[in-house]
């Protein structure tokens, strides 16, 4: 797939397949990952690949549970109270049930923390639709990364002492009628300032 095909064609996918995506493919959304350029080329990102589906399971738990405590604002944007109020009354899946979820955790005294994780999730979800993988960025473990039961619970499966999660993506194939829903949208928004 040409570069500038895959970067048009890429959209996220919210509803996946249980099928398990065969480890060959994940490694090399992961290499993807592990390529993408970082501050100083200090290569800090730890990138947490979780496959079992007990694991994802109980994550799914601990992160419904932890968002169903939060109290909901009336300056909260709609789509955050919406995720607080499914997960209340115990329906929000954060991940969307993918097969995969892979979790991007880097040192928070490192300036380029964010900027490094962009990129590399950037390059895995381009490698996703390259290799007809669905996949999604989601955010909430981020949002909880201060969360003491998620974060306790993380430091089991081997995050580190001087890391927080920064970014996750969940990958799998896409359960759609049009499966990757490949098509080029028109852009809206974001403009163009030419300075000559």
């Amino acid at each position: 797939m040409d570069i500038l095909e895959g970067i048009k064609t890429r959209h996220s996918t919210r509803k996946f397949k249980s099928n398990p995506v065969p480890k060959e493919l994940i490694e090399a959304v992961i290499d993807a990952g592990r390529r993408a350029p970082t501050g100083g080329n200090l290569q800090q990102i730890h990138f947490i690949v979780i496959t079992n589906q007990d694991i994802l399971k109980n994550l799914v738990t601990i992160v419904q549970e932890e968002y169903g405590k939060m109290p909901v604002t009336e300056h909260m944007p709609a789509y955050m109270q919406n995720i607080i109020e499914m997960s209340a009354q115990g329906k929000f899946v954060f991940n969307y049930n993918a097969p995969v979820l892979v979790v991007v955790a880097h040192k928070p005294v490192l300036a380029n923390n964010f900027a490094d994780s962009a990129v590399a999730m950037e390059n895995m979800m381009l490698a996703c639709n390259a290799l007809d993988l669905g996949s999604c960025w989601v955010n909430q473990i981020r949002h909880l990364q201060d969360n003491e039961r998620l974060v306790n619970w993380l430091r089991e499966l081997g995050l580190g002492a001087d890391e927080k999660v920064y970014a996750s993506l969940a990958l799998g194939y896409p359960d759609l009628p049009n499966g990757l829903n490949r098509r080029v949208l028109e852009i809206k928004g974001n403009p163009v300032t030419w300075i000559d």
